[in-house]
C-alpha cells in the first residue's frame, strides 16, 4: 500500500515546512527581536499532537512489520520509536519553556534555546533517516496486509482545513500558512 507511504512522505514535507517556520521564529529570538510565541507553540503542539494520535501510531505499526520481514532492520527501527520518545520528550519540554514566555515567568534565553535546539535536530534527523534508510525498504518489503494493519493502527487524521477544532486551536498557525503559501 503505497498510498500509506505517499501520506507520510507528504506529511513529512508538512512537517519540515513547519520545523522551517519555527526556526525562522526561532533566529529572529536569537537575534534579540519579538519572534510570534503564539505561531512558535502551535507548531510544536500541532507536531506533538498529531505526531502522537495519528503519525507515528502507523509508522510503529509498520515498522513492527518491517523488522519481522527483515530482522537487520531492528537496530535502525528501534532507534527510530527511541526517537518517537525522544521527540515527544523534547516537544514537551520546548512548550514549556514557550509557556513561561507566554506567562511572563522569568526564563533564560539559553535555555529556550537549548531546548528548541533539541528539538529541532532530533526531529529533523529522525525525518531524514526515515525518508533515507526505512521508508526505502518498507516499500520494497511490506505486503498489502502489513499495511493495512499499519493503517488500523489509529483513525483517519480530520483535515486540519475542515475540522472547527483544529481551526480554533491552531488559528495562527493557519493564519500564517495562508498568507505564506508553499514555494
Amino acid at each position: 500500500m503505497a498510498t500509506l507511504l505517499d501520506q507520510w512522505h507528504a506529511e513529512h514535507v508538512a512537517f519540515a515546512r513547519l520545523l522551517d517556520l519555527f526556526d525562522t521564529q526561532l533566529a529572529a529570538f536569537h537575534e534579540g527581536e519579538r519572534p510570534n510565541y503564539e505561531l512558535m507553540t502551535d507548531i510544536v503542539d500541532y507536531l506533538r499532537r498529531y505526531g502522537d494520535r495519528f503519525h507515528h501510531p502507523r509508522e510503529d505499526a509498520a515498522f513492527a512489520r518491517l523488522v519481522e520481514r527483515d530482522p537487520e532492520m531492528r537496530l535502525p527501527v528501534n532507534r527510530l520509536l527511541q526517537e518517537h520518545r525522544v521527540i515527544a520528550r523534547a516537544s514537551d519540554e520546548l512548550l514549556e519553556r514557550l509557556g513561561e514566555i507566554a506567562d511572563d515567568v522569568m526564563t533564560s534565553r539559553a535555555d529556550v534555546e537549548m531546548a528548541a535546539a533539541t528539538y529541532l535536530v532530533y526531529y529533523r534527523h529522525h525525518l531524514a533517516t526515515e525518508e533515507r534508510r526505512v521508508m526505502p525498504r518498507a516499500r520494497d518489503l511490506l505486503r498489502d496486509e502489513d499495511w493495512a494493519a499499519a493503517q488500523a493502527a489509529t483513525p483517519e487524521a480530520p483535515d486540519p482545513s475542515s475540522d472547527a477544532d483544529f481551526g480554533e486551536r491552531y488559528r495562527e498557525l493557519l493564519q500564517y500558512l495562508a498568507q505564506h503559501p508553499k514555494r
